[in-house]
């Protein structure tokens, strides 16, 4: 009860918070516009504010300048209104500064609300090109997960640059590097995603076998077991990784749950050989790539953009037929 009453009221005076801010933008915007107001202006408004409230932050004249700007991006997007009071002040001027359509931007709104992230979560995700990443990922991969929205839930490619692994580096450094870092993973996969076990027991017949890493993820409502390799994906993963599921559902899975999901996790993936390996297989499985650098931003985004182009084309194409 008192958690709960402390959340209630730091999302009231959050949001109370960024009401003032939009009133305060909407009317240094407004002076702007109809008096002339320039930077001087809103440096004295920005002492005045300061002498008659001591102590008093957030009320800078680049502040304020910036609450003009936060008014100005949305004031012809109310529908974005209660996206915009719950998230707090720094992550609100993260995604006004750092993207670009309003697409982007309610993306990110939504993500920031749903996951609760603070300022430097949100910038990494920015920064790592998350949007662009769903955006182009192919779907290929997901092909054989059926009955469940997959949406952001799996992607098909993940930024694990906060590893810091050398080169050469073996699957056993891998696993550790995941294991020392695991908020910064669950971040980059998701929030959803709870950790059970590394090498996960599992015994069929006399044999012992060993999933690398065992998820549970709420929102799809099963396991998820992942594979790391550090090569590229090879068409033989996909029987392990089908033996592992049956195994983790016969023995593992409880009643309620879905079936398990299996995610193999590799360096990268030749979407042809992808495709052909899972357009016969009955399990819950997808592929996806892991990069250890981050890929530049402007480069997603001009991939993205011939993407476009290129759905854009294909339509024409099938108007003129």
């Amino acid at each position: 009860m008192i958690y709960s009453a402390k959340q209630k009221t730091e999302h009231q005076v959050n949001a109370t918070i960024i009401e003032l801010y939009w009133g305060i933008g909407e009317y240094v915007s407004k002076q702007t516009e109809l008096n002339g107001w320039g930077k001087s202006t809103v440096k004295a408004l920005s002492e005045y504010i300061l002498s008659r409230e001591p102590g008093i932050r957030g009320y800078s004249s680049q502040n304020i300048w910036r609450m003009k700007q936060f008014y100005e991006t949305y004031k012809d997007k109310p529908e974005l209104s209660t996206l915009l009071r719950e998230n707090t002040w720094s992550n609100n001027m993260h995604i006004v500064s750092k993207t670009k359509s309003y697409e982007e931007k309610e993306f990110y709104l939504k993500l920031a609300s749903k996951e609760k992230y603070k300022a430097k979560e949100l910038e990494r995700q920015i920064d790592s090109g998350y949007y662009e990443r769903l955006l182009l990922s192919n779907g290929k991969a997901q092909s054989t997960v059926e009955n469940k929205d997959m949406t952001g839930a799996l992607r098909d490619l993940y930024m694990l640059e906060f590893l810091e692994l050398p080169e050469p580096y073996k699957e056993y450094d891998l696993k550790r590097a995941i294991l020392k870092n695991m908020k910064k993973f669950l971040l980059e996969f998701g929030r959803d995603f709870l950790f059970i076990d590394e090498e996960y027991h599992v015994q069929v017949g006399n044999n012992d076998y060993y999933v690398d890493l065992l998820f549970y993820h709420r929102e799809l409502q099963c396991l998820v077991a992942i594979d790391l390799k550090i090569d590229d994906f090879k068409p033989e993963y996909m029987g392990k990784m089908d033996f592992y599921l049956e195994a983790l559902d016969r023995d593992v899975k409880k009643s309620q749950e879905n079936p398990s999901v299996g995610m193999i996790l590799c360096k990268n993936a030749d979407t042809d050989v992808v495709e052909y390996s899972l357009s016969r297989s009955l399990s819950q499985t997808m592929i996806a790539e892991y990069k250890t650098k981050l890929i530049d931003k402007d480069i997603l985004q001009r991939k993205l953009t011939e993407l476009y182009d290129i759905a854009e084309e294909e339509v024409k194409n099938s108007q003129r037929d």
